[in-house]
């Protein structure tokens, strides 16, 4: 599962546009998703504080 979230469609338009539609889904929909979660939660610190940069996340 991690791996989708590494290569997600969703994600990649969040990171081209984040104001587009499937951008917003995507940043809204990570709130919740448990496979989020999971590849979050397993990435080393430096990369989680990179990503909690880069999309906002606390």
């Amino acid at each position: 599962m991690t791996e989708n979230c590494a290569k997600c469609r969703f994600r990649a338009k969040y990171d081209a546009n984040p104001k587009s539609l499937l951008g917003r889904l995507w940043r809204w929909h990570i709130r919740f998703c448990p496979g989020w979660k999971k590849y979050y939660s397993a990435l080393p610190q430096m990369e989680k504080n990179a990503l909690a940069v880069k999309y906002g996340l606390k």
